[in-house]
Parts: C-alpha cells; structure tokens; sequence
C-alpha cells in the first residue's frame, strides 16, 4: 500500500453510522482522513472516531473531493442519488442501502463468501446485503463450498431495529406500556394498551408480527424476497430455491433465523459442525445436551455469526437444520460495509 486512503462516513449520525465509527474505533487502521458526512441538519456536529473529536459536514459534491473511498449507511433514495454522484469525483461507494443490491453491474459482496467480486465493479459502486440475509450466509457460505447448496427454507425473526431508530423507539415505548399492566388471560388485550405500532403493522411487545417490509407480488414481503434474491446473487446460484417467512419479534438489536439447507451430497452433522466451528466470521455454540446455543441475548454486540442447534435432516440426508443468529447493526449493516471498504483499501 503506497498510501492510507482517504474514507468518507456518509450517513454518520444515523444508527448504523454510529455503529460504524465504533467499529472504525477498533478495526485495524487502514484509513488516512476520515471525514464524516450527513445531512445539512447535521452538518457540524462532533463526532469521535478513533479517539478523535470529527465535524461532520454537509453532503455535497464537493464533500466526495479527495475522498478514495465512500461508506453509504442511508436510506435508499439518498444512495440512489449521492452513490453515483461520490463515483463520479472518484471514490469507491461501499453501499449499505438497497438501491443497488440486484443491479447487475454491482456486486453484492460479503468478504468470507465472494471477496474477489469487489474487483468487478463497473460503475464504482459495491453493495452491502441486507441485514437478514447477512445474519446467515456466513453459514451458509462455509457449508456451500463443501456440499453444494441448492435449496433454502428460511424463517427470520427479526429484531424491530431493523425498521430502523423508530422500530426501536417503538418497542422501548411499548414495553414501558404492557410493563406492570394487567392484560389479563387474552393475549389480544394487548391493543387496547398500545395505541401506537409505529413503523409495525400490529403491536410488537408481547407479541410476533409475521411481516417484515412492504408487500410485493403474490403475498411476499420486500424482506423475503431480499433472502432469495441476495442469497442467489452473493452465491452465485441463480437457480438456488428459497422460501423465506419473515418475522418480527420482541428484540430490540440481533436478527434469528431457523434454516433447512438442503445439498447436492450427503451432510453429516459432526462434519457440518466442524466446518462451521472452523469458518471466518462464524461461532459455533452447539451443546444441546447443556441447553447451550445462541439467543440474541448472547449475540447482540457482537461481530460473528453465531450458529447452533445443528441436526441432520430426519427425513432428507442430504439437508441439515441449524439456527443462526447475527447482530444487524453490526455484520448485518456496519461491519460488513467496513469489511468491504477494507478489502478495497489493500488496493491503494
């Protein structure tokens, strides 16, 4: 490396952007400038970033000036319009929001599954997937190299910060409603307690939502479809099979999915643990008999994918059934976006 690139945190006071400048705070430091941008509301406010007090700027064309590569943690018409735009001034866009993930001309990338893909980047731009499909194919990556992946049935339960700061408002403002109150022996008593679902279609505290994102053709949700489709692309399986349910439930931070993968060879389950128990970015916490695997209780805060309950299909040997967890603020937003942004600071 001839030289530290410069870096550029667009989006810097959002949830996942101060989740990034902490995980900048303690990764390796690649980086030379690191300059911090947001809207105008939020242009001059102190931000620290490796022990350093940053001011944040407005965003800008001229923010992008000198900048050699760009983190993108904002809604998805701001990427949509601000990604081409920091490219055009010559920076590399890491993009975190979905308005790129499915363009042919821009890799989806998760750096233990397909690193080589960031090289391939026409447009100057590369994609982060979504939160729920990064919580598993870490996994399902590990697993893919050895027996070949050719179906998915998915069940996410889906932590409400993955709507974003009102999903966690929401939650923390319905707990406080339900805590100490009476809703008696019916569960549905609940709706006459919590008068506000925010970003949720029903009330989340005590109680699931099966529906994550907006609806789509044929009763799917966006966030299904995100499963099928990003898996597909990341592992280079165009004809990959995948069901998804999505599911909201009462977390506030750690994304959970029940999976049944089913390969083209025979899986055996102490084989299956090994490899996972020996994959980058992934934690094995398997001991059934000692009540002992991943909740996101154990999970939230941290960087891996945490893996458990891992059984051999009993009806299909050539599938398994595990239980994944992932923190989404972390690999499943920031530190995957930070890990790409790494990858293309070697070239410099």
């Amino acid at each position: 490396m001839s030289k530290k690139p410069s870096l550029a945190v667009v989006g810097a006071t959002g949830a996942v952007g101060t989740v990034m400048l902490d995980i900048l705070s303690k990764r390796e430091n690649v980086w030379g400038e690191i300059r911090l941008i947001a809207s105008a509301r939020s242009a001059g406010k102190k931000l620290m970033c490796r022990g350093e007090e940053l001011t944040v700027v407005a965003l800008s064309p001229e923010a992008f000036d000198g900048i050699d590569v760009a983190m993108f943690d904002v809604p998805d018409e701001v990427s949509a319009e601000w990604a081409p735009i920091a490219a055009a001034r010559g920076a590399v866009c890491v993009d975190n929001s979905g308005a790129f993930r499915m363009d042919p001309e821009v890799p989806l990338v998760v750096p233990e599954v397909n690193p080589d893909d960031v090289k391939r980047r026409p447009k100057g731009i590369i994609s982060n997937p979504n939160c729920t499909t990064l919580s598993m194919i870490v996994a399902m990556g590990a697993l893919h190299k050895k027996y070949s992946l050719n179906e998915l049935v998915v069940s996410s339960y889906q932590a409400a910060s993955g709507a974003g700061q009102s999903g966690l408002d929401t939650l923390r403002a319905q707990i406080k409603q339900v805590a100490g109150t009476d809703v008696g022996d019916n569960p549905g008593d609940i709706r006459t307690v919590i008068k506000d679902n925010g970003p949720f279609p029903a009330p989340l505290a005590l109680n699931v939502v099966p529906w994550a994102g907006s609806l789509k053709n044929d009763g799917y949700t966006s966030e299904e479809l995100k499963v099928r489709n990003e898996s597909r692309k990341i592992l280079g399986l165009s004809n990959l099979k995948v069901s998804a349910t999505c599911v909201r439930v009462p977390v506030l931070t750690t994304h959970s999915l029940a999976v049944h993968a089913v390969f083209d060879a025979e899986v055996s389950r102490e084989e299956a643990q090994n490899i996972l128990a020996n994959a980058a970015g992934v934690k094995l916490v398997d001991d059934p008999e000692n009540y002992q695997f991943p909740t996101p209780a154990d999970v939230v805060g941290t960087d891996p994918t945490w893996v458990g309950r891992v059984r051999k299909s009993l009806d299909n040997p050539k599938a398994i059934d595990l239980f994944v967890c992932g923190d989404n603020l972390r690999k499943g937003a920031a530190l995957n976006t930070a890990q790409i942004a790494e990858l293309v600071a070697k070239e410099f």
